[in-house]
C-alpha cells in the first residue's frame, strides 16, 4: 500500500503544479479545456517515447545510464536518441495550441509549453518510481528533474510566442530547440544516468535555465504591453500576476542585453579578446588555487569525493565556488581595463577560456568534462554579469 502510494502520490505533483499555469494563464482568452489537452498530450507523448527507447535499447544495447553502457554510450544514447525525442514530443503536444485561434498572445508560449512539460513530467515520474519502489534517492531525482522540463520547454515556447501572429516557427525555434535538447540530455545524464553525488552538477543548470526563463518573461511581456497598446484594450490577468513580482521586473531587459553585445559601428577588439582570455584563464586558477588552501585550512578533505554517496559532494563544491567566483571578476576587470561600451570582448573572452578548460578536461579527466558542462553557462553569464557592471556609462 506504501508503494503505491508512494509512486502514485509524487507522481501527480506535476498536476498540481499545472494548476499554477492555469492560475497565471489568461483564463478569459485562454480555454481551460485547451491547456489540459495539452497536458494529456504531453503525458501521452511520454508513454511514445518511453516505448521508442525501450526498443532501441535493445536494438543497440545502450542505455542512459552510464553504470549499464559506459559514460560515452549513455552521452551518445542521450544526445542522438532520447533527448531530442522527448523534446519533439512536447513540441508536438503543444502544437494543436500553436496553430490554433486561442494562441494569440506572446506569453502562450510559455503556458501551453509548461503544460504540455508538465504532462510529459507526470508520466515520467509514474514510470521512474513504479519502476524503482524502493529507495528515497529516486524520488529525489524525480523532483530535481521536474522543474528542468519547464525551463527546457520554455526556450522553445519563447520561440513560439515570439510569432504568435505567423503561427508558423521563426528563426529562433530551431536554435531554442536544440539548445533545450543539449541542456535536456546533460540533466538527465546527470539526474538519471551517474551516482546520486551527481546530481550537485543539476544546480548550475537549474540556475543557468532560470535567468534566460526571467528574461524570456521580460522580453514577452514587453511585446503583450506593445500588443495591448496597439488595441488600447485593458492590462490583461496575467501581466498584472506577473509584474507584481520584484523578480521579473528587476534585471535589465533582454533587449538591453542584446544592444550590449552589439558591435555596431564599433570594430571588434581582438587584442582585448586575447586579454581578457588570458584573465580570466588567470583568475580561474586563483580560484582554484584558494580554494584548495581553504580546503587544506578547513581539513577538507578532497579524496573522498564519490558520486555515489552525496554526503561527499562538498569538496567539489568549494571548488567550484571558487571558479565561479573568478569569472564575474574577470569580466568586471576586463570591462573596467577596455573601457569599451559594448559586451563582445569580455563575452567572447570568457567563452574561449571556457572551450580552452572543457579541452583540456576532456584530454586529461573525461568524467569531470560533464561536471564542467554544467557549471560552463552559470559561468559565462556570471562573466557577462560582471562585464555589464564594469562597462563605463553610456
Amino acid at each position: 500500500m506504501f508503494a503505491w502510494v508512494r509512486w502514485l502520490g509524487i507522481s501527480l505533483v506535476p498536476a498540481l503544479l499545472l494548476l499554477l499555469v492555469i492560475y497565471f494563464s489568461d483564463r478569459r482568452r485562454e480555454p481551460l479545456w485547451l491547456i489540459l489537452l495539452v497536458f494529456v498530450l504531453g503525458g501521452t507523448g511520454k508513454v511514445g517515447t518511453f516505448l521508442l527507447e525501450g526498443r532501441a535499447a535493445l536494438w543497440t544495447g545502450l542505455d542512459t545510464h552510464a553504470q549499464v553502457t559506459g559514460g560515452a554510450g549513455s552521452m551518445l544514447f542521450l544526445f542522438g536518441f532520447a533527448a531530442p525525442i522527448r523534446e519533439a514530443s512536447k513540441v508536438a503536444a503543444m502544437w494543436p495550441a500553436f496553430r490554433s485561434k486561442y494562441f494569440d498572445e506572446p506569453m502562450d508560449g510559455l503556458v501551453y509549453a509548461s503544460a504540455a512539460a508538465l504532462g510529459f513530467a507526470t508520466i515520467e515520474n509514474a514510470l521512474t518510481l513504479r519502476a524503482h519502489p524502493v529507495g528515497w534517492v529516486w524520488v529525489l531525482r524525480t523532483l530535481v528533474a521536474l522543474p528542468a522540463h519547464v525551463f527546457f520547454a520554455c526556450a522553445w515556447g519563447y520561440a513560439l510566442g515570439r510569432v504568435k501572429r505567423a503561427k508558423r516557427p521563426g528563426a529562433i525555434f530551431p536554435g531554442a530547440w536544440v539548445v533545450a535538447t543539449a541542456a535536456h540530455g546533460l540533466y538527465v545524464h546527470l539526474v538519471y544516468g551517474r551516482g546520486p553525488g551527481a546530481m550537485v552538477g543539476t544546480l548550475p543548470l537549474l540556475l543557468a535555465m532560470t535567468v534566460p526563463t526571467i528574461f524570456a518573461i521580460r522580453d514577452l511581456r514587453a511585446r503583450e504591453n506593445a500588443v495591448l497598446e496597439e488595441r488600447g484594450s485593458r492590462t490583461s490577468m496575467l501581466l498584472e500576476r506577473v509584474s507584481s513580482l520584484y523578480v521579473v521586473s528587476g534585471p535589465p531587459s533582454l533587449r538591453s542585453v542584446r544592444e550590449a553585445m552589439r558591435q555596431e559601428g564599433q570594430p571588434i577588439t581582438l587584442r582585448w579578446i586575447v586579454f581578457g582570455t588570458l584573465v580570466t584563464l588567470g583568475a580561474m586558477t586563483v580560484g582554484l588555487v584558494g580554494s584548495i588552501a581553504f580546503g587544506h585550512w578547513a581539513h577538507v578533505d578532497f579524496s573522498i569525493v564519490d558520486e555515489h554517496d552525496v554526503s561527499t559532494t562538498a569538496p567539489v563544491a568549494l571548488l567550484g565556488s571558487g571558479l565561479l567566483l573568478a569569472f564575474p571578476v574577470s569580466g568586471y576587470l576586463v570591462a573596467r581595463a577596455s573601457n569599451l561600451p559594448t559586451l563582445f570582448e569580455p563575452a567572447v573572452a570568457s567563452g574561449l577560456a571556457i572551450v580552452l578548460t572543457l579541452v583540456l578536461l576532456g584530454l586529461a579527466a573525461p568524467v569531470a568534462l560533464v561536471f564542467a558542462l554544467a557549471f560552463s553557462p552559470v559561468a559565462w553569464g556570471l562573466a557577462c554579469a560582471g562585464a555589464w557592471v564594469g562597462r563605463p556609462a553610456r
